[in-house]
């Protein structure tokens, strides 16, 4: 097969490519196909393991162990991928053997008399329960006895056997998905019989039982909701083979996909397109217009009327559908600017976000990527004063470090950040000055001069009003500039420290007395820092954590 180490490592991480170097001796049973590879893998349990290649899509691997199960390469696809490559030389002699085996598997069955199959297929039956109960299906399903069908569909949907505490946990979630999907498995078969009618209202029945579970199982993995799918896949299938009426099902899809219990199967009616035609889609749409008419704020009426705008495409109707809820934050505006543009309508959809700023001009929240996409296109056309303005704008209400980084990108495209500067830390001083003591991470102020590099200025404006984490900021910019100014810092916050225990905070002390070295060293004053060290030590003696951390950071 074409991959190699690297591949293993990119597809696993280097945590679980190193853990699957230690289960190389656990690969048993290594079966190799055209492009498969198949084996178990012994850990805490015997998982089996399947490596697929597959053309464009690359190397992918598939585990029945918790962590494969939720979708990861796992340290066992790691352990037979590195078995794979280890055996290379003996992995076409394997193919060719795994392809002797199953032609000859062919050529034996197709010589078995009529008595010799049926005693074949019975001793699999009596061995193999779910291979019972699917042929137990079609046999009923061919003598056209449609109450015991429906009645094994029933059984395989009740999650009741798998509820051990009134809930299908995690654990037996992958046994009821199974179950699931043996029923999914014998609807496509009731539809394959010639007997799609009946198939259409087993499946419906089926998904009403589903949804009904839905709140009641554990599906991190995902593997029910998949099996359900596959329930609706069959519906689907059904539906068409039967010509079933399309208004009919257009009322009970919409009563599916607006009422309460759709959530397992998911459906959506344009899945149904062919068989709804347009007589049936324009009833979906009726019923979804008459349902968000009684109810604006439906989320799943209005989500139903998006995605049936957006399939005919009418581009108009789907922002006039938008318009009707606009969101304060102007994130609607920006989604019917995105739709106007990639309908090639750039006019439009910089008026919509231009209209979606001034809407939400006194929000202290904002969708930044509407600004971002008004600047962007501002910016495109050269209009770099208005791209200043919308970002003072933005300052002006936000007060944030980012939109002071915001404001300071565009003014210098601009040319004028100069004056912009002198009256955005006008603003920020104000702020400082109304909030000190109260603001919690210091002031805006404060990270602004130090992220303009400007730290005389931050020096000036500290006192009084940064933080601690400003205050340590400060000084680890001025261990050379400023060495005395530093110092006091440093020693101000070893002394806040000397209470606090924990690693976190000794790590965090380590530093800060790293830092007062560093000045002492500057100032030449080497002698105070040994002295004011071994008081320090002597101080906090019985802190054994913290002095072996002091050790390890040579102080």
């Amino acid at each position: 097969m074409g991959f190699g180490e690297d591949d293993l490592r990119t597809l696993a991480g280097v945590r679980s490519f190193e853990r699957g170097l230690g289960y190389l001796d656990a690969v048993s049973g290594l079966e190799v196909g055209e492009s498969s590879v198949t084996a178990v893998v012994h850990g805490t349990d015997a998982y089996e393991v399947e490596l697929t290649l597959a053309g464009d899509d690359g190397l992918s691997g598939w585990c029945d162990c918790p962590y494969g199960q939720e979708g990861n390469f796992c340290k066992h696809c790691v352990a037979v991928g590195l078995t794979v490559l280890r055996r290379a030389k003996t992995i076409p002699r394997q193919r060719a053997a795994a392809q002797a085996r199953a032609s000859g598997l062919e050529a034996w069955l197709t010589v078995l008399s009529r008595d010799e199959l049926l005693t074949l297929v019975r001793e699999q039956i009596a061995e193999d329960r779910g291979l019972r109960r699917r042929l137990e299906l079609r046999a009923a399903a061919a003598r056209s006895d449609l109450g015991p069908v429906r009645e094994r569909i029933l059984v395989l949907i009740d999650p009741r056997p798998f509820a051990r505490y009134g809930y299908v946990e995690y654990a037996d979630a992958p046994g009821y998905a199974q179950q699931v999907a043996e029923a999914a498995a014998a609807l496509r078969a009731l539809t394959a019989d010639g007997r799609a009618a009946q198939a259409v209202g087993l499946a419906e029945e089926a998904i009403r039982v589903l949804g009904e579970a839905y709140g009641e199982i554990d599906d991190s993995v995902g593997v029910v909701g998949q099996a359900a799918a596959a329930v609706a896949e069959a519906h689907v299938e059904a539906c068409g083979a039967a010509r079933t009426d399309p208004e009919h099902l257009a009322e009970w899809l919409v009563g599916q996909v607006l009422g309460d219990g759709g959530g397992l199967t998911d459906l959506d009616p344009l899945d149904y397109a062919e068989v709804l035609g347009p007589s049936g889609l324009a009833r979906v749409r009726q019923l979804a217009a008459e349902a968000l008419r009684r109810r604006p704020s439906g989320w799943a009426a209005r989500y139903l009327m998006e995605r049936l705008v957006k399939a005919e495409g009418d581009i108009d109707a789907l922002v006039a559908l938008y318009a009707q809820d606009l969101d304060p934050s102007g994130a609607t505006h920006l989604r019917i600017a995105e739709e106007l543009e990639s309908a090639g309508r750039a006019d439009e959809a910089l008026t919509w976000a231009e209209r979606g700023l001034r809407d939400c001009a006194a929000e202290t929240y904002i969708e930044g990527l509407l600004v971002d996409y008004v600047c962007a296109r501002y910016a495109k056309a050269g209009r770099h004063a208005d791209v200043v303005g919308v970002r003072r704008d933005r300052f002006r209400t936000e007060r944030s470090l980012a939109a002071y980084q915001q404001l300071r990108c565009a003014a210098q495209a601009a040319e004028c950040w100069g004056a912009e500067r002198v009256a955005a830390l006008a603003a920020l001083r104000e702020d400082a000055r109304r909030e000190r003591g109260g603001r919690y991470g210091g002031p805006v102020l404060i990270d602004a001069l130090l992220d303009d590099g400007d730290v005389d200025a931050a020096w000036r404006e500290a006192e009084g009003i940064a933080d601690d984490r400003q205050w340590e900021h400060l000084a680890g910019l001025s261990r050379e500039t400023h060495p005395a100014e530093a110092l006091a810092v440093y020693l101000r916050l070893v002394e806040r420290l000397k209470e606090p225990t924990g690693d976190r905070v000794y790590e965090h002390l380590a530093r800060l007395l790293q830092g007062a070295r560093d000045c002492h060293r500057a100032l030449g004053t080497q002698e105070a820092f040994t002295g004011y060290l071994a008081g320090l030590r002597a101080e906090l003696k019985r802190r054994r954590k913290l002095m072996s951390i002091l050790d390890r950071y040579g102080l």
